[in-house]
């Protein structure tokens, strides 16, 4: 599998996120050996609670399944840039690999706003953004404007 299959993993993640009334973002984690270990996506509003993004969730799962909360030799895809708090989580997992799709211009900190992984905190992941982007972007953006035209 390449960047884009398990792009389309992760969005296949942040779909099932709409039907909860949560920002369609999805996320998978994937070992060195290409299997998907961790899935997740955004529960903010099922779960009711400010960390359930979809990247904590699939790291979550990824450390249950390795029983480690290193995942050195994983790599983390996710649909939407991910926020400050994400990030943080991906550091301290010591993930050497997050490959996004959609820009975030109001919360991005892999360069939208700031780039964390860019700091001096001793770890530095490899960043590649863009990957499905057009169609990242898509899911939310139709996402929002269903919400906007409701009644």
């Amino acid at each position: 599998m390449d960047r884009e299959d398990y792009m389309r993993l992760a969005l296949a993640e942040a779909e099932k996120a709409v039907g909860t009334g949560d920002v369609p973002v999805g996320c998978v984690v994937v070992s060195a050996a290409g299997e998907v270990i961790g899935r997740g996506r955004n529960r903010r509003e099922a779960r009711q609670s400010a960390v359930r993004h979809a990247e904590v969730e699939a790291i979550e799962a990824a450390c249950a399944a390795v029983d480690s909360w290193r995942l050195e030799g994983c790599a983390l895809y996710v649909t939407l840039e991910p926020c400050p708090m994400c990030a943080g989580a991906i550091l301290n997992a010591r993930i050497p690999t997050v490959v996004y799709g959609a820009k975030e211009p109001v919360t991005g900190s892999c360069g939208s706003v700031i780039n964390l992984f860019e700091e001096r905190y001793g770890f530095k992941p490899a960043i590649y953004g863009g990957v499905l982007g057009s169609e990242c972007a898509g899911l939310l953006r139709d996402f929002f404007q269903d919400i906007r035209t409701v009644p």
